[in-house]
């Protein structure tokens, strides 16, 4: 058991604390409405197309990036980062995965048309030998150390791909970066036909709002696809998911 605190907050009077309250909720009223504004800028982001065919492996053999849309619009990558030295996942992505990569969090994002998958450099038979001992049910793939973890900057390897992590250089980065290091962030993608295209990855401590489905969602280009979010007009038929704006 943790050590508890010695230090507690001010007692108050309930008044003191609601008029305390009142000026914190003003506060988390800004956070929140800054919070839209900086989601909406997102989806205003240009994309990119991908232009290499990266070849994975999973359950049922070789798969590409396509098909692991299973038929969607989007798809959101977690890297999930690997440790070689003990061929087990890392203890943040473990944690991760048994609190948000659940099958009722992955049915509200396929709802949205948004397919959830996890990506790792480790070979496929660890992968599976790790997911079958906790029991997951998300898609994983192995990336069988084809160039999609070094091109997306979560396996930092000199000798595979120049070091830039969070969208900083080596130089930007400082000391301390030698050696192949893997990286936690995210990544999101949208098919249009059987064209695929990079709309956002996220890193270090950006990767900490993938606390639910919905923080997911606002990742993605097309949001939560509800009628309140901005820019207007990017999803043709918008279903209220019962969130509003405040």
């Amino acid at each position: 058991m943790p050590t508890p605190p010695t230090a507690h907050p001010d007692v108050a009077t309930r008044e003191d604390w609601l008029a305390a309250r009142k000026k914190l909720l003003a506060r988390e009223r800004e956070v929140t409405h800054l919070r839209d504004a900086v989601n909406a800028e997102r989806r205003r982001l240009p994309m990119v197309k991908v232009e290499k065919d990266y070849v994975f492996e999973g359950p049922a053999g070789e798969v590409r990036l396509r098909d692991m849309f299973e038929g969607r619009a989007q798809l959101y990558i977690h890297h999930f980062m690997w440790i070689d030295a003990i061929d087990e996942g890392c203890p943040s992505c473990t944690a991760a995965a048994d609190m948000t990569f659940t099958q009722r969090d992955r049915a509200l994002l396929n709802a949205k048309g948004v397919t959830f998958a996890c990506v790792s450099r480790a070979p496929y038979a660890s992968i599976a030998r790790y997911r079958d001992q906790h029991g997951w049910t998300f898609p994983w793939y192995s990336s069988r150390d084809n160039d999609f973890s070094y091109d997306y900057h979560v396996t930092l390897d000199p000798k595979r791909a120049p070091i830039e992590y969070n969208y900083k250089t080596l130089e930007e980065l400082g000391e301390g970066w030698a050696g192949t290091t893997e990286m936690p962030a995210f990544s999101c993608f949208l098919r249009d036909g059987d064209t695929i295209f990079h709309t956002y990855s996220v890193y270090a401590r950006g990767t900490e709002q993938s606390g639910d489905a919905y923080a997911l969602l606002d990742m993605t280009a097309l949001g939560r696809q509800e009628d309140w979010e901005e820019p207007k007009g990017r999803v043709r038929n918008p279903r209220p998911a019962g969130v509003t704006a405040e």
